[in-house]
């Protein structure tokens, strides 16, 4: 909702004039709002003990790992070329200043990470609250703001150090600045569109596949703005020019060779269907089961927000990112966590629109009967959110396949003490974390699967590495 200079507001298209009438100024400043998402987030972040997925160690944390200390294992991954260092740079950067700080002790090693992360979460959290607000109004923003805190796999994954975790906060953020995600009444601020422009190239960057959200969106863009020819040759070609050429640059210096990892990844993911090496779904499983199993108890209320509110964009959107990856055969949670968040804003919505049909029937309720003690529907759908995902989020987070984690800790704690001289993990490769968690230069042997030649088409031996 956008206030008129004369301090009157205008209602959103897509909503009633009774729930335009609750949809005032946030009584919450933002840096209110920050302060919270940010605490609880830490406070996530210290709670999440288990092991969820390989890459958010070895295609982060041991990478930035061996570029701060000078050891860690590099996946053949980084032989090859697919990945860019500007995620795990970030993470590497920060382990300099622990060890600056004479910091890099295992507790701090093993906790700071995600703590670092929490904070990039969090600002994910705010600026889905933001985008909220200027679609919707605040009504619907704390709403939203609530599903995403309460949501067992937001809680259970987005703290973890995934590229997949920073790419769902730069979507966020670069949505709130994409003109044509709003509606006529709440333009973006002039200028907007060339900073979701950089946020969009750095989603991009940091893991291409991000592509599949920015297309549907920049196409978006380009039917619905007047000046298609500034958009692609003033602000689109230069400002996705300066990011690439930045990203190769920094690719250049770490590989010591030339290398467009942008195209070795979607070469590999999409082209060759590489990723089917790692086990294949049926096409309808994101809708069927990965996505549903995200959503999880919210999707009754996410469908309800997307009928009431008619908003076809980002509704569009989400059905645009889980079509498009269920072509691929290699699926896997993390892939659409940038999309989740948006489910959570229709889940918002509905909740908002609860709460307003409840409070009109309450007064309707109270004149008749003062004495009823009934539970509202708001109250009730509450409860239900909440029973159904707290247990959810701390199961998966604090018992679900800890044992790799608490292993490694343990390592990590005896090997500072001088008391481990070798390790060799007789289990499935990747099964725990590694350098990053050992932060030990000890010689260490895992079973490798890394596909090889043709094995990149489905099949490869194990061997020690």
């Amino acid at each position: 909702m956008r206030q008129r200079k004369n301090g009157s507001s205008i209602k959103h298209p897509n909503l009633s004039d009774a729930e335009a009438k609750s949809q005032k100024k946030s009584p919450y400043s933002l840096k209110d709002v920050f302060l919270t998402c940010l605490g609880f987030r830490m406070l996530n972040a210290l709670l999440i003990q288990t092991y969820f997925n390989p890459d958010e160690h070895w295609q982060a944390l041991e990478v930035a790992h061996r570029i701060a200390f000078g050891y860690g294992h590099l996946t053949w991954e980084w032989e090859e070329g697919i990945r860019s260092y500007l995620h795990p740079m970030m993470f590497a950067l920060f382990y300099k200043l622990l060890a600056l700080l004479r910091l890099d002790i295992p507790c701090v090693m093993i906790k700071a990470p995600r703590l670092l992360q929490s904070i990039f979460s969090a600002v994910g959290d705010l600026y889905l609250y933001k985008l909220s607000f200027v679609l919707f109004g605040d009504g619907v923003a704390k709403w939203a703001l609530f599903s995403q805190l309460a949501n067992w796999f937001m809680f259970f994954c987005f703290n973890r150090t995934f590229s997949n975790s920073l790419e769902t906060t730069l979507t966020l953020v670069g949505l709130y600045y994409w003109p044509s995600v709003r509606s006529s009444l709440n333009k973006a601020p002039s200028g907007s569109r060339k900073w979701g422009l950089a946020l969009a190239a750095l989603a991009c960057a940091i893991r291409p596949t991000s592509a599949v959200t920015w297309v549907y969106v920049g196409l978006l863009e380009l039917y619905l703005t007047h000046d298609r020819l500034r958009f692609i040759f003033v602000e689109l070609i230069p400002i996705g020019s300066v990011v690439l050429g930045i990203t190769c640059l920094l690719d250049r210096l770490m590989y010591d060779s030339w290398v467009l990892v942008p195209l070795n990844f979607l070469k590999f993911n999409f082209l060759s269907s590489g990723g089917d090496y790692y086990g294949t779904h049926k096409w309808h499983w994101y809708f069927t089961q990965g996505f549903t199993v995200m959503v999880f108890t919210f999707l009754p209320f996410c469908v309800a927000g997307i009928i009431k509110s008619k908003y076809w964009k980002l509704s569009g959107l989400i059905l645009w990112v889980l079509g498009l990856y269920s072509i691929l055969g290699h699926k896997e949670f993390r892939f659409v966590l940038p999309v989740l968040p948006i489910s959570l804003i229709f889940v918002g919505y509905s909740l908002a629109a609860l709460d307003e049909r409840g409070s009109r029937n309450g007064a309707k309720k109270r004149s008749s009967c003062i004495c009823n003690k009934w539970p509202s529907r708001k109250q009730l759908a509450i409860f239900f959110l909440l029973a159904s995902n707290i247990p959810m989020a701390l199961y998966m987070s604090l018992i679900h396949q800890r044992g790799t984690e608490d292993a490694m800790n343990y390592l990590s704690k005896e090997a500072a003490k001088g008391k481990v001289k070798s390790i060799v993990f007789l289990m499935p490769c990747h099964a725990t974390p590694y350098y990053s968690t050992l932060h030990n230069n000890l010689p260490m042997r895992f079973l490798d699967c890394t596909p090889k030649g043709e094995a990149l088409e489905g099949f490869s031996n194990f061997t020690f590495f």
